[in-house]
């Protein structure tokens, strides 16, 4: 069983940048692939960016790409996304996810375990 704690979350104007935290708890961290999802109001999980157990192997979303960096600690149980350059539409309720496999995968389903979202707003 893992439990995934997101931070980070807050308002920020357009243009700005905020780093999301997530952490897991657990011995076997870096045996799981983690990914960030987002929902919007009336929208449906959206797919954001995901990292392999060792994190050697990052994948991003086409919308978001070149806007954002994900990372991960190990030795800390801890995934990071940073978030630079914000947009309006990128207001959404953040989750963090562990998919129990090495490598990372994009759709929700793909994953085993979710935090409880942190909500990102950005104003204009």
């Amino acid at each position: 069983q893992v439990q995934l704690v997101e931070s980070g979350g807050g308002l920020v104007q357009a243009g700005g940048s905020l780093r999301l935290s997530c952490a897991a708890s657990g011995r076997t961290f870096n045996n799981y692939a983690m990914g960030w999802f987002r929902q919007a109001p009336g929208k449906e999980r959206e797919f954001v960016a995901a990292t392999s157990g060792s994190g050697g192997s990052i994948y991003y979303a086409d919308s978001v790409k070149g806007r954002l960096t994900i990372s991960r600690e190990n030795g800390k149980n801890t995934v990071y996304l940073q978030r630079n350059s914000l947009k309006p539409e990128d207001t959404a309720v953040y989750y963090c996810a562990a998919r129990d496999a090495y490598y990372y995968a994009a759709r929700p389903w793909n994953y085993d375990y979710w935090g409880q979202g942190t909500q990102v707003t950005v104003s204009s």
